[in-house]
């Protein structure tokens, strides 16, 4: 994946923000846990009472806290006000505490942050003892829980009514003084989540006995909490949004710029460079590995930053719930580890090889279309329709594999994760018991450890695609990275203007890479403009190999090719290949029409220019003369036209530009002798001025040139006219005769 990074550096600009949006959704995610761990605990459990520290006591339960905590008491005053009826806050108060505006109240100042606890410490043991005192008749057992088993009296033995705060107040210095110590040690042992939950419930019945709506006060903060959870949970659906957006729209620019790289790439390919890779295996990595690395990189900006943002910090959340509990999910995601890995050590092998398998399929499937004739003249369908089939199954075999791999990863994770969550309860509710944790906060610990576990489990499937992202993109920087053996000159040279077009071959040898030896050997010939060149020679000789030297298709390996006395190598490619028109042995046609064939040589091309090298490269017949003229459809390389007609097409589109050099690599050999005949005839006018090189195997064709050169076994044997060859060239005498009678030949 790193291979490709400088297409990722423009798309930054996306990516960045993505991941600010990334952030949002992982904050919410773990907002929401708390939010709904205060609904239960605070909304549900405590009636809608957040704090400890009560905003209203009546005058009597702040002078019996006196009575019993005297010190506690002064303390307090620093942060209690008494409010007198009929006073502004008096009336302030009254709307959610009727009974302040008939009796004196003590009020809570405005508070600094961190001085609620404060303030809870302080009162929190008072407000406890005076609450059980005043249920120790009502609820014995309770009451008993609340002060601890050391309580010296039996409430079964107190009559009915009796005020136990005045027989406390009775009692000898040191005898009340050791049971507030039973009770102090008692509540002590009780600090944390259990004294709090009972300090809120002292604190709700004193507020119900200044006229307070509880059940108000419960629905306000229910639904105060459920509006919030409401506002994070749409935020996070905004931002998942907007992160899915740019994740795709970056992705898939990525993959687009990938895409026309290895194209723009391609297109400068030699026939050297395309040797190092197979037509389909060029399809599969412009089409299919690029899609691989699309779906890694969104799922890089999608999961790769969040998972471990939401697995990271709700470990910290959970254990800000529970500290007591880490080991579970420990334990849970070792399990949960070990499932994946074996995963992984079982499914990225096969990604591995699905790639060469692609290739595979692509490349018999594209034989097959390719050769369809070839394979009815033989009757070769059922071995070939074998042979797709043996890739075929390779291919599905091993998806097969990874689809059976990744189909029992899911109930795998689903059975960790169910069970995991039943494990967290069964352990939480112990804890519950014993009054160490509160039940919304084991709701909350649930939850985290689901977002844990998805997030391993996300970070798990990135682990195991990334791997075949990864193949895929080196696939793609292979050929991105492939050196181009023919490139621009460094300091290129630019022709003279006009160009003249004197091609001279100067001792040229040329090797195919990795040959063994040269195909062509000591080359020499020179064409001028306005003669014809015909470069004849049995099959294998070398003609095109020679011809393809030309446009710089190949370099030649020792000697030189020059135009107007410049070495081919110092020109740039563009203008070397603008100075000729090219028709090349196989005349291969696009999809469109005749018209947007032939501009491909000539953008702005006239129709009466189509039809003059039309009616020149005599197909005004099938053309011209047909219902659609220049609009004549055309199939994918030309299937809808016979052989004939393409090379004609082909010979049209050459010619329509005028170039100073014009090579044909036998573009007669699919034409009748008269056609050929009637097409050199009107061709010749046109390129009268031009260097004109042929590439035949007829001596019909070639012995009405002005030059013709023979070759065997990539030597040049013969050079002179027609006749000249006839009289002292064995070879050029021997396709002769082969071809042609004596009367033909005189």
């Amino acid at each position: 994946m790193l291979r490709l990074k400088k297409y990722y550096r423009p798309y930054l600009k996306l990516i960045l923000p993505a991941i600010l949006f990334v952030l949002v959704v992982a904050w919410s995610d773990l907002q929401l846990p708390d939010y709904l761990s205060d609904i239960v605990n605070v909304g549900i459990q405590q009636k809608g009472v957040e704090s400890g520290a009560p905003v209203v006591l009546s005058e009597s339960t702040f002078q019996n806290i006196g009575k019993l905590y005297p010190d506690e008491q002064a303390k307090l005053l620093q942060y209690y006000e008494l409010v007198s009826p009929g006073s502004p806050q008096s009336e302030s108060l009254a709307a959610d505490y009727p009974k302040a505006a008939e009796e004196a109240v003590y009020a809570l100042k405005p508070l600094e942050e961190g001085e609620d606890l404060v303030v809870e410490n302080l009162i929190s043991k008072p407000l406890v003892l005076l609450q059980s005192l005043r249920m120790i008749q009502e609820n014995p057992e309770l009451a008993t829980q609340m002060l601890g088993e050391n309580f010296p009296l039996d409430p079964s033995l107190l009559s009915s009514g009796q005020d136990l705060l005045s027989l406390l107040s009775m009692m000898p210095q040191a005898q009340r003084a050791q049971l507030l110590d039973n009770v102090n040690q008692h509540l002590t042992s009780l600090e944390g989540t259990i004294l709090h939950q009972i300090t809120v419930t002292a604190i709700t019945s004193e507020y119900s006995s200044l006229g307070a709506d509880i059940g108000r006060f419960q629905t306000n903060y229910i639904l105060r909490i459920g509006a919030q959870m409401l506002v994070v949970s749409l935020l996070s659906l905004v931002a998942s949004i907007v992160v899915s957006y740019l994740a795709s729209l970056s992705s898939a620019s990525i993959a687009r710029d990938v895409r026309s790289g290895v194209f723009r790439k391609v297109t400068d390919f030699s026939n050297a460079e395309f040797e190092s890779f197979s037509t389909a295996s060029l399809i599969t990595r412009t089409t299919n590995d690029v899609d691989q690395v699309r779906m890694a990189i969104f799922m890089l900006i999608r999961m790769g930053f969040q998972a471990p943002l939401i697995g990271g910090l709700g470990i910290v959340r959970a254990l800000e719930k529970s500290p007591g509990m880490w080991w579970t999910i420990a334990l849970i995601v070792g399990v949960l580890m070990v499932v994946i890995i074996a995963l992984y050590v079982i499914v990225v092998p096969r990604f591995e090889r699905i790639q060469a398998f692609i290739d595979r399929l692509n490349l018999v499937m594209r034989e097959n279309l390719s050769g369809i004739m070839v394979v009815r003249a033989f009757n070769k369908q059922h071995y070939e329709e074998e042979r797709f089939d043996v890739a075929n199954k390779d291919l599905t075999g091993n998806m097969l594999y990874i689809g059976r791999a990744i189909a029992f990863i899911f109930p795998a994770m689903n059975l960790i994760m169910m069970g995991g969550q039943v494990f967290i309860i069964w352990i939480g509710a112990g804890i519950i018991a014993q009054s160490s944790m509160q039940v919304g906060d084991l709701i909350a610990f649930m939850q985290y450890a689901m977002q844990i576990m998805f997030s391993f489990l996300n970070l798990s499937m990135l682990f195991i695609f990334i791997p075949r992202a990864n193949v895929s993109a080196n696939r793609i920087a292979d050929v991105l990275e492939k050196t181009v053996s023919i490139t621009d000159p460094a300091e290129p040279v630019a022709f003279e203007q006009p160009v003249k077009g004197v091609v001279e071959f100067q001792d040229v040898d040329f090797r195919y890479p990795d040959a063994e030896e040269d195909m062509l050997h000591d080359v020499s010939f020179k064409a001028d403009p306005g003669k014809v060149t015909a470069i004849i020679g049995s099959t294998g000789s070398g003609k095109s190999t020679l011809i393809n030297l030309l446009p710089r298709f190949f370099d030649v390996s020792k000697g030189k090719i020059t135009i107007d006395d410049i070495d081919i190598r110092d020109v740039p490619l563009a203008t070397l290949r603008a100075q000729i028109g090219f028709a090349p042995q196989r005349g291969l046609l696009f999809s469109g029409t005749v018209a947007s064939n032939l501009r491909v040589a000539k953008p702005d091309a006239t129709e009466e220019e189509m039809r003059e090298v039309i009616t020149i490269a005599q197909a005004a017949d099938f053309v011209l003369n047909g219902e659609d003229g220049l609009n004549m459809p055309i199939a994918q390389g030309g299937d809808n036209v016979s052989g004939g007609q393409r090379q004609r097409l082909s010979i049209a589109r050459a010619i329509i530009k005028p170039r100073p050099i014009y090579i044909f690599d036998d573009s007669f050999s699919a034409l009748d002798f008269k056609t050929d005949a009637a097409l050199r005839s009107a061709l010749r006018p046109r390129i009268a001025n031009s260097t004109f090189i042929i590439i035949t195997q007829r001596i019909s064709t070639a012995k009405n040139a002005d030059q013709i050169i023979v070759l065997d076994n990539g030597r040049v044997v013969g050079k002179g006219s027609h006749h000249e060859l006839m009289t002292d060239c064995n070879t050029y005498q021997e396709i002769a005769n082969s071809q042609l009678s004596a009367e033909e030949l005189a």
